[in-house]
């Protein structure tokens, strides 16, 4: 009788330790972002107009179409990273001069004045991918201002490459903590709004905006 209560109690037991382990696990699983409640949040983005792959002549960049609904949602400043010189209108010439900046790890100028990024504590940043990085001029900003102890929330447009590792790059250059990124192509975030406003809310709630 005595080595029945004893196997019985060690059941109960072992029952009660696998419930802990599962309840530790679905915590662990949640998606580590910043609360939204109380924190200063700013949006950054480098976008491009005129002509694009996939959308043609724009008039509104295909990032800064989601930098704007972000910043909408997240009641955010925003701020552009706009180079001192413009790309050429046409696609492949503003393709060739972005490449070129890539090969020589450029670090083309900007205009305006930087925002105070110690204000914050998240920012949002945005950018095409350009050759499988981010465009050089996002490179001049992250490389002017102090992100320590900040958190950078990447999202990105493409036409096929996805983010491109550009988490990693960023979390590199600032030394920041780096969360997992959004991705999207520019055709979509351009001809298919409602479409990419409804993936860009559904990303912010899981991130806790």
């Amino acid at each position: 009788m005595r080595k029945i209560v004893a196997l019985l109690a060690m059941l109960v037991l072992a029952l009660a330790l696998a419930g802990c382990g599962t309840e530790k696990s679905e915590t662990a699983e949640k998606p580590s972002a910043p609360a939204s409640a109380g924190s200063k949040v700013l949006v950054v983005y480098f976008s491009r107009a005129d002509e694009n792959t996939g959308v043609g002549y724009i008039e509104k960049g295909n990032t800064c179409i989601l930098a704007e609904m972000i910043a909408e949602k997240t009641k955010a400043d925003i701020f552009e990273i706009k180079p001192a010189k413009s790309y050429p209108k046409e696609y492949k010439p503003a393709t060739e001069l972005a490449k070129q900046e890539k090969e020589n790890n450029a670090r083309p100028e900007i205009v305006g004045q930087l925002p105070d990024v110690q204000k914050y504590d998240v920012i949002f940043l945005g950018y095409p991918i350009w050759w499988g990085d981010l465009p050089m001029a996002v490179y001049t900003f992250l490389e002017k201002e102090n992100f320590s102890g900040k958190t950078i929330i990447p999202f990105c447009t493409h036409e096929g490459s996805g983010i491109s590792g550009t988490e990693g790059y960023i979390a590199e250059t600032t030394k920041a903590k780096v969360l997992d990124g959004l991705e999207m192509r520019g055709s979509v975030a351009q001809n298919s709004q409602d479409k990419a406003k409804e993936e860009v809310m559904e990303w912010l709630k899981k991130l806790g905006y």
